[in-house]
């Protein structure tokens, strides 16, 4: 139930065999993550919480007080707004629960600044309505600086209540609107003009038997109705399926948002049970994708052998080499013999033109898509290299060879003979909110630090080079074409 902001694909993109985050990402009912002074921090029930230096791998460490369960951090100004729930949701047998709030300084337990407020009460439910204070889930609404609350679980009704941003108290005088049931674990986000609501529905803590999954409505008030997109009331029960089950994890559970770039979002969750992990509960990083005014979570791209086409014309990246002609028997067409038996033709192969390339850097260039071994790129994690929020690093290579996408440091592009690990060979690739693909370096020669604004860009139809981000135009993309 998360939010702060920091930095149509075939399944068959997403072959392979890769952990969602590595190190030791366990954890339950996750906070959004938040990003203080160059690490990434999130938070769960229980007190503790993760912290990773590049978004990739996790580790414990992250500390708040107050133990109790599916806490929240928002960032406002120049200090972190930590929100949870104290008892409640059946913890205890009861659901007499007390959500509460406390400011910090920095997320970093090691800073001199490390000091959590006293925390304060902003509602409680007494155990005997139809509402559980637990589950709190924070929006600062963009557009007029208010700060919201959604809070509550299956029993009873999802509440909204807002709350100072300046204090994190409640706003004086305020009083709780019910806006949802059959769910838990609500956030709030705001995109477009539209207040979406996301709620976690089905069972949860039975490890690999959850049925947790995350659904959500939308209104053009942050106090609702929210609907789904048949038109359903969530107060009614309603809700479209943001992400369920796959790839092997279990239970999706208290959304996250989080905005890297223009056009380039995550969603973060914690899965029930990891069946590649003893079905532990672990946090996940996926790509956030925006379909027709809604969300829904992407897939993590873990690799394989890709044609990469530019949307700006859809030509495909290829090295700089001569075409090699494949020989093939024709007949005119007014003779061709509709009776004679027809034979698969196979594609040409990559040791029937690597002889003919030079043996050194080659230049890399943009063309139409012929099925030829100069086209085909293979990407393989690098997981030692390091990551980012969703993913590690890659090398991208001509299918069969070692031969490595290189960033220059006059910002082009080559093909070298060997990968050697570099940081100009190592490369970042985020899916979109659109679906379509950005590809940066890790690296560039001669510039300090990691590259996080040059992209693989399309400069004209066949001239692919690096330059600045810009989501709104087609120079930018690429699309991954499983091959």
């Amino acid at each position: 139930m998360k939010r702060t902001i920091f930095y149509s694909v075939l399944l068959s993109l997403f072959s392979g065999s890769i952990a969602a985050q590595t190190g030791a990402p366990y954890i339950h009912d996750p906070s959004t993550i938040a990003e203080c002074e160059g690490k990434y921090y999130t938070f769960g029930t229980g007190g503790g919480g993760l912290i990773s230096d590049d978004g990739w791998s996790w580790h414990s460490g992250a500390e708040r007080p107050g133990g109790g369960a599916a806490p929240d951090v928002l960032k406002i100004g120049d200090r972190y707004l930590v929100i949870y729930g104290a008892t409640g949701g059946g913890l205890g047998g009861g659901h007499n629960g007390r959500i509460l709030t406390m400011w910090n300084k920095t997320l970093d337990p090691q800073s001199p600044d490390f000091k959590y407020t006293e925390a304060v009460e902003v509602c409680s439910s007494d155990g005997m309505e139809d509402q559980d204070a637990i589950d709190p889930g924070m929006l600062l609404d963009p557009t007029t600086g208010r700060l919201w609350a959604s809070y509550g679980t299956y029993f009873g009704t999802i509440r909204l209540i807002e709350l100072d941003p300046t204090t994190g108290f409640r706003v004086k005088g305020n009083k709780e609107k019910d806006i949802a049931i059959d769910c838990e674990a609500t956030d709030l986000i705001y995109k477009d003009g539209w207040y979406y609501l996301l709620g976690t529905h089905g069972t949860c803590c039975d490890g690999v038997n959850s049925t947790y999954n995350i659904v959500v409505g939308r209104s053009r008030s942050v106090e609702g109705p929210y609907l789904d997109n048949i038109g359903r009331d969530m107060y009614q029960g309603g809700g479209r399926m943001v992400i369920a089950a796959g790839d092997r994890k279990t239970g999706p559970g208290h959304f996250g948002r989080t905005i890297i770039d223009e056009g380039v979002e995550v969603m973060s969750c914690h899965f029930e049970a990891d069946f590649d992990r003893s079905g532990r509960s672990v946090l996940g990083i996926l790509p956030l994708l925006w379909r027709d005014g809604w969300p829904e979570a992407g897939e993590q791209f873990k690799g394989g052998t890709f044609e990469i086409a530019s949307a700006r014309r859809g030509y495909s990246l290829e090295l700089a080499v001569d075409f090699v002609r494949m020989q093939q028997e024709r007949q005119r067409f007014w003779q061709m013999d509709p009776n004679e038996p027809l034979k698969a033709l196979p594609e040409q192969t990559l040791e029937e033109v690597i002889g003919t390339w030079p043996q050194g850097d080659i230049a890399v260039r943009c063309s139409d898509y012929m099925f030829r071994p100069h086209q085909h790129w293979t990407i393989t994690p690098v997981p030692e290299a390091g990551g980012y929020l969703s993913a590690p690093y890659f090398k991208i290579t001509i299918a069969g060879t070692d031969r490595s996408l290189t960033a220059t440091a006059n910002l082009e592009l080559t093909a070298t003979p060997a990968f050697t690990g570099a940081p100009e060979q190592l490369w970042r690739i985020e899916q979109l909110t659109d679906g379509n693909f950005r590809l940066l370096p890790k690296g560039i020669p001669g510039r300090e630090g990691i590259n996080t604004s040059y992209v693989l860009y399309s400069a004209a139809d066949s001239t692919p080079t690096l330059a600045l981000w810009d989501f709104s135009t087609d120079n930018s993309k690429w699309r991954l074409r499983s091959r």
